[in-house]
């Protein structure tokens, strides 16, 4: 039998991992310039931590880990007899894979909330795990790269974000649309329809607009239960157009008897003015049919398209304002954003962006004849590497053809030829892959020569 891998999971080649590498790096990089500090969480969770969280479809696609030893011996024959999955899962099963990183934060924040100081600004870099259909987009292991201001209000950290969203592309050359929204936006629109209570299955059905169309969106409101009334007064709404001031101050009027329907109006203004103070090149636009995973989000929204490529959001978050509640904490608001590395890499891989030359590559490969070549190459090699160089040594002395073609297959720029005369001089032949042209080059020159390349 052939060896395989899950579906929905990938193997990564080394150029495949500078190229991931590229892209964590840059979020890193562009994190730490806002003052975020790094924190990691186990890959395992307690069920209890990660069940009822994410609602009821998320619980499904929870990976539930076997409890270690002889998981069955808490079960009686009835209970095995009867075959119910959920409540066989809940006596054979304590632990499970994370599903997002969002949680597994709340549950730090509160069990750690003594040593950390607020507001305390996070980012996390790591896998998580959903029993998913795997399809084109979608994975069943994924990296998120998650960072979050827990403990302040100010809208400062929606700014923050928008910032941060704004620099990581532009350093990715990714053109990108950020839309945004507002929880409270959105429950003043359910408020002024009559149909407050309903504002979950209202924001699912006008989330799918893009995807399915008006039409259907109205026929999945109606079968939702929500009325006829309700529905011909949200036309209105879904079809605002303009600026995103014009669409503001048409919501100033249509939600003018829903006080929460206007401090989400408020609210968006101020994000609009800070972002226009600070000149974000990114377009950010109103969108009213962006509603997300509502179960924790209270105030503003965010999402990222990327233009040029046909895939799903490849950034979402938003404001939360009692997330580490359900761990007996209340009352501390957080806004974050995820980042989706795995989309993120598949835009790259078809625009093609990657830097040409990576950090990590062997810049260049000192070629191999004999003992005594090899000893003269050795204390050049950890020279250069003590340098900030990547070096490499050919271990054996083979035909000179497969040491070329090794540097040509691991793409190395240049190769360093040692021979009789070499050795003499104190120098190397130094061997340009690219262009094929040969010099003779002290330490010095070589080193000068890289640093070139690497620009």
């Amino acid at each position: 039998m052939k060896p395989a891998i899950p579906k929905g999971t990938r193997d990564f080649s080394p150029q495949e991992m500078a190229n991931r590498n590229y892209i964590f790096n840059t979020i890193t990089d562009v994190f730490r310039l806002y003052g975020f500090q790094q924190i990691e969480t186990p890959a395992m969770e307690n069920l209890s931590t990660l069940m009822g969280k994410y609602g009821e479809e998320g619980d499904k696609l929870l990976f539930k880990i076997l409890n270690s030893g002889d998981f069955l011996s808490n079960v009686s024959d009835d209970e095995f007899a009867e075959k119910n999955s959920l409540k066989l899962a809940n006596k054979i099963s304590e632990k499970g894979l994370r599903y997002d990183l969002t949680v597994p934060f709340a549950r730090f924040v509160v069990q750690h909330r003594n040593e950390i100081t607020f507001p305390f600004k996070r980012y996390q870099i790591q896998p998580v795990w959903r029993a998913d259909r795997p399809q084109k987009g979608r994975y069943r292991e994924f990296y998120q790269c998650d960072v979050d201001v827990v403990g302040s209000d100010s809208l400062i950290n929606e700014l923050e974000l928008i910032q941060i969203v704004d620099e990581v592309f532009r350093r990715l050359k990714i053109n990108v649309v950020l839309k945004i929204n507002n929880r409270k936006i959105l429950s003043g629109i359910a408020e002024i329809v009559g149909e407050a209570e309903r504002i979950t299955d209202i924001t699912v059905a006008i989330d799918k607009l893009d995807k399915i169309g008006l039409d259907n969106v109205n026929k999945e409101m109606a079968e939702k239960g929500i009325s006829a009334d309700a529905i011909e007064k949200i036309q209105p709404i879904l079809k605002l157009s303009g600026s995103n001031q014009d669409k503001l101050n048409e919501l100033k009027t249509i939600l003018a008897s829903s006080e929460t329907g206007l401090k989400g109006v408020e609210e968006m203004e101020t994000i609009f003015n800070l972002c226009e103070s600070v000149k974000i090149q990114t377009a950010v636009e109103l969108d009213l049919t962006l509603a997300r995973g509502l179960n924790y989000y209270t105030g503003a929204i965010f999402e990222v398209k990327a233009l040029d490529v046909e895939i799903g959001s490849i950034t979402g978050g938003g404001r939360y304002d009692n997330l580490t509640g359900v761990f007996g904490m209340p009352g501390v608001s957080g806004v974050g954003i995820s980042f989706g590395a795995d989309r993120i890499y598949d835009v790259l891989n078809q625009l093609n962006l990657y830097p040409e030359t990576s950090e990590e590559q062997t810049q260049i490969l000192f070629a191999s004849f004999g003992e005594k070549e090899l000893a003269f190459c050795l204390p050049w090699a950890n020279e250069l590497r003590q340098r900030g160089i990547n070096v490499e040594v050919y271990p054996e002395p083979v035909k000179m053809k497969k040491q070329m073609s090794y540097a040509d297959s691991k793409n190395i720029p240049f190769v360093a030829i040692v021979g009789e005369n070499e050795m003499n001089a104190n120098k190397v032949m130094l061997k340009d892959m690219k262009t094929g042209e040969q010099k003779l080059q002290t330490l010095e020159e070589v080193e000068s020569t890289l640093r070139c390349i690497n620009g």
